[in-house]
């Protein structure tokens, strides 16, 4: 139990925050390119409760954590809602408004990092923030490769439906409502994982690179 409350104490704002960017950059881009129905549903909010989905969010991770002993996490939040028709660009679009969510835990993810290097620059004494500051690191990573996966309704199935000639798209986008069952299926076949491990190591390696400058203040 104590374990658990150190865990969610740790977590609870990194994923807060990774969920919410994550859903309110869907919302932005969407808005920016011509659809007004997130926003007009107040989903381009920084506010989590706008976002959260009590089962997906919530419950799901809790039993997922007992069933498993923390062995295995996974969740969602509410999906913004995009009318692609309203988009100027439809297909094309489409792609931008997908990749939005992925590239807001990139960015949340570099400033965990220069937390973390702040953190390291001003000696703060207080191991708390130090592993707050980690998990903001490991989890955007996490929701950035996970997202990118190329299989709908994730972002990177929603990008390479947008990538693929309209004959292929048609028929790639019949999958998505099984996307969920066959990604929860390589997860637990532990498929996934190569898919994950690679690309959230390139990610952090440019992440590293982008403040490489800083690290050089801590020699």
């Amino acid at each position: 139990m104590n374990n658990l409350i150190q865990t969610v104490a740790v977590y609870a704002l990194p994923v807060l925050f990774a969920i919410t960017l994550h859903e309110a950059a869907h919302a932005y881009a969407a808005k920016y390119f011509g659809d007004s129905t997130a926003y007009m549903m107040g989903r381009m909010s920084l506010n989590p409760i706008k976002h959260i989905d009590p089962f997906g969010t919530i419950l799901i991770p809790i039993l997922l954590y007992f069933s498993t002993g923390g062995a295995f996490l996974f969740g969602y939040a509410k999906p913004v809602p995009i009318n692609s028709g309203q988009l100027r660009k439809p297909k094309c679009d489409m792609a931008w408004v997908a990749l939005a969510g992925p590239v807001a835990n990139f960015a949340m993810a570099l400033i965990w990092m220069l937390a973390l290097i702040a953190i390291a620059i001003f000696r703060v004494d207080e191991d708390f923030f130090a592993l707050m500051a980690r998990a903001g690191i490991l989890t955007n990573l996490i929701m950035f490769a996970f997202n990118l996966f190329p299989i709908p309704p994730l972002d990177g199935g929603r990008i390479l439906t947008s990538l693929l000639p309209n004959k292929y798209a048609y028929k790639f986008v019949q999958i998505e409502p099984y996307g969920f069952f066959i990604v929860m299926a390589l997860v637990l076949l532990k498929v996934l994982y190569f898919w994950m491990t690679p690309v959230m190591v390139i990610a952090q390696a440019i992440l590293q690179l982008i403040v490489s400058p800083l690290l050089l203040v801590l020699r």
